[in-house]
């Protein structure tokens, strides 16, 4: 099984060899180095998963070795944990300006190095696959959510989301408004699973328009009804007085035709293991593909909704 790999610098060999047999016994690998040079080399040859970074060392102190790591772009999504002997306000609020993700004040209890070191990498890897704009996971986490509630036999359905005529939007606003109308979309799916749903929900950003929410049956239609509602409220505001008024926008489409495009609308599917057996995340998209085709081709927002039982 692959190991998450951690790099100790730090001037003290007994201060590395007690962090090592921690981090070791928690199944973690781990490199060292003994002063801040040679860490900073060891960072672009072992290339870690994080650094644990002492403060006071010879030659160049902890702050100057975060410093220079944090001045490299190549080590922007690389956690770093501060170390120090000194119960220090200043020296904690230097640490954390230059851009370390965490402090560790020595003598530190085992448990709490080993908890800090977890939930730091669980939440850069969070972070890592979220989309940059909404913040929300990913599709490999849509996939692995699913497959997750599949294994447990649960009960759940997916809702898919996409926005009508994004495309027009965008090539006659541009990008930025573009952006806007995405997060926007996202804000209101956010606040509709936490008005409707429960707090084991999942909400996803495939990319683009697309989004994905996971939850239980029940509550599926409700949290539906709640984002078409907000939806064709407040995408209005992203319209101009003039084109709000008309209702539609003219562009030209793929062929080079000039077209009259409406507002923007959502279309929601939900695909739904209730009255029938899914087996994967791809039967999933398959039958939510089947129910965006449908909500797709009625005008306006709406959801559509798998009642088939096979």
């Amino acid at each position: 099984m692959f190991k998450k790999k951690i790099l100790i610098i730090d001037d003290s060999e007994l201060m590395v060899r007690l962090i090592s047999d921690i981090l070791q016994a928690a199944n973690y690998a781990v490199v060292s180095a003994s002063n801040g040079e040679d860490g900073i080399k060891a960072v672009r040859e072992e290339k870690p998963d994080l650094v644990l970074l002492d403060v006071v060392m010879p030659g160049l102190d902890g702050f100057e070795v975060c410093k220079v790591l944090r001045d490299d772009e190549s080590n922007n999504l690389m956690p770093i944990l501060m170390i120090t002997s000194q119960d220090n306000e200043y020296d904690k609020l230097t640490g954390l300006e230059l851009g370390a993700d965490d402090y560790i004040i020595k003598p530190f209890n085992p448990k709490e190095l080993v908890s800090r070191v977890n939930n730091t990498l669980k939440r850069i890897d969070r972070n890592r696959w979220a989309n940059p704009l909404t913040g929300l996971q990913g599709n490999l986490e849509v996939q692995a959510e699913i497959n997750h509630r599949i294994a447990l036999n649960e009960n759940f359905s997916v809702i898919y989301g996409d926005l009508d005529n994004f495309k027009a939007y965008n090539d006659v606003y541009g990008f930025a408004s573009g952006d806007r109308a995405i997060k926007l979309t996202a804000d209101i799916i956010v606040d509709n699973v936490h008005l409707f749903g429960t707090s084991g929900d999942f909400i996803g950003h495939i990319g683009g328009d697309d989004f994905v929410i996971i939850t239980v049956p029940e509550n599926a239609e409700e949290i539906c009804k709640g984002i078409i509602s907000d939806f064709d409220r407040k995408i209005l505001e992203l319209y101009p007085d003039k084109d709000r008024k008309k209702g539609y926008i003219v562009t030209a489409n793929r062929q080079n035709q000039v077209m009259e495009y409406p507002i923007m609308s959502i279309s929601l599917a939900i695909a739904s293991n209730m009255n029938r057996t899914i087996s994967s995340h791809i039967q999933v998209a398959e039958i939510a593909a089947e129910l965006k085709k449908k909500a797709k081709s009625i005008k306006g927002s709406i959801y559509v909704a798998d009642r088939r039982s096979h």
